[in-house]
């Protein structure tokens, strides 16, 4: 017997507590080493996997257009192979401006019998051509005036001339189109200041980055009467969704600063019923505070994520499947490979409710309503049943996928409260996405005044494009 075994305790019930305190510390340490296994297969999917939301089950749901389009796939010699479709090519707008070039031949005599040819007809095709873009000089010529009679006879002269013809910028060069290019290819295809600068020396003039920055903060400030009734009518409706990401302002006190979106309508700019309304309201910080003020007592739907601090608004909150669901992917991809499980069910569950909502895509709000409560209530019921019988590790990123659902299950379940709710909030995530594609290519804002300027013009790009058929 080693001296280690003669100082055990002879007592039992010692020996069982250390037994049982033993095996608690390895329960903890293979809790802890599961919890290491699932982050460290997180980080390989967010570093070296797609970063789509696809599951299985949702079929061709989040496709992008640029994916390959396959047919059902053909048997040869026994084989099953996919056959490519043959692209369909879009027909060109009738609206634009057709130029016809006739290509006729030289020799119209038959090559048989010599007699001359006739025409039978003619093949047509189309191309299209790109011009760029022109740009021009307008000269205002001012024209004055003056009494020659009075020049001769009177101990002063009159002068009159026209009046100077109004501008967006006043004693600046810019005219209205000039700015509506540079604010749309800033604020709608993330083109920064600085290329667009390099893009005008082509046609030999110098436009300087802080010149065009000066021009978009007055720019901003023509829009705040069109924003504030904006505003004004986004807070008469029932549903508004919200979102909020960062931006970086060099001269603010706080090292990150957020742009808040609030956003209402449905994704058919044919809905006349719903105005589509995309607004950004730049705040210093992500105070529950900010979004208290923006609403000004607003008491209708809000539709957000979990984030706690919309909960000090007076809005009554609805959830985001979209947010449940994403963390149920995590858990997904934190399984073993080849494995499925308890997160393969979940996401399988909250299939079948998206399902339900892409049947209910051309419905009324009462007939939405009236089946969301035949067929998704009583999924809703089961899904929580499931979650309160799921035996999992709090820790684990299963159970905290759980916990989510289990502690916004009242937000959840608001959208079959009301027609004019959403299953989740993908269409402010969506609105916010330009701001946030923009953000990598010009990084920061100087000032709060030139990200309040930015708020203020993609509020105002983002609301014409939502007002607009695709």
């Amino acid at each position: 017997m080693t001296d280690e075994h003669k100082n055990l305790p002879t007592d039992p019930k010692v020996l069982q507590e250390m037994v049982l305190s033993l095996q608690s510390q390895v329960n903890n340490l293979t809790a802890e080493k599961q919890h290491l296994i699932e982050q460290f297969r997180l980080a390989q999917q967010q570093r070296f996997g797609a970063s789509n939301e696809r599951h299985p089950a949702q079929g061709d749901l989040f496709n992008e257009t640029e994916v390959e389009i396959d047919v059902e796939p053909k048997a040869l010699d026994g084989v099953a192979v996919k056959v490519k479709k043959k692209p369909i090519r879009q027909k060109l707008p009738s609206d634009l401006p057709h130029e016809t070039i006739i290509h006729d031949i030289q020799d119209k005599t038959c090559a048989c019998c010599g007699n001359e040819l006739h025409q039978m007809g003619d093949e047509r095709s189309e191309k299209l051509e790109f011009i760029p873009a022109q740009v021009k000089v307008i000269d205002h010529v001012r024209l004055k005036y003056s009494c020659r009679t009075c020049e001769k006879e009177g101990t002063s002269t009159q002068i009159k001339i026209a009046p100077v013809p109004t501008s967006p910028i006043p004693k600046g060069i810019a005219t209205a189109t000039l700015l509506s290019q540079i604010i749309t290819s800033k604020y709608q295809y993330a083109l920064p200041l600085y290329r667009q600068e390099s893009l005008f020396k082509q046609y030999g003039i110098a436009l300087s980055r802080k010149t065009m920055a000066d021009w978009m903060m007055k720019s901003s400030d023509l829009f705040k009467p069109l924003y504030a009734r904006l505003q004004e009518i986004l807070l008469q409706q029932k549903v508004i969704q919200a979102d909020e990401t960062t931006v970086k302002v060099i001269n603010e006190d706080k090292i990150k600063s957020y742009m808040w979106l609030y956003c209402t309508g449905t994704d058919s700019p044919n809905n006349q019923a719903i105005p589509n309304i995309v607004l950004f309201d730049y705040q210093a910080g992500r105070a529950g505070q900010c979004a208290v003020d923006y609403l000004d007592g607003f008491n209708g739907y809000l539709q957000v994520d979990g984030y706690a601090g919309y909960e000090k608004t007076s809005a009554k909150l609805a959830g985001c499947w979209a947010h449940a669901r994403r963390k149920f992917i995590e858990a997904q991809t934190a399984q073993p490979k080849g494995k499925t499980g308890k997160a393969d069910m979940a996401l399988s569950m909250i299939q079948k409710l998206y399902r339900i909502e892409t049947s209910l895509k051309d419905k009324s709000a009462e007939e939405k309503y009236q089946l969301r409560q035949e067929k998704a209530k009583p999924l809703l019921e089961k899904f929580y049943q499931w979650l309160g019988k799921a035996n999992v590790v709090t820790k684990s990123t299963l159970g905290k996928a759980i916990g989510y659902c289990q502690n916004q299950w009242h937000k959840l379940i608001r959208y079959i409260e009301d027609g004019n709710l959403n299953i989740d909030n993908n269409r402010a995530e969506r609105a916010v996405k330009p701001f946030v594609i923009g953000r990598k290519n010009w990084l920061f804002s100087n000032t709060g005044n030139g990200a309040r300027a930015s708020a203020m013009l993609y509020s105002i790009i983002e609301t014409a494009k939502a007002n607009v058929s695709p």
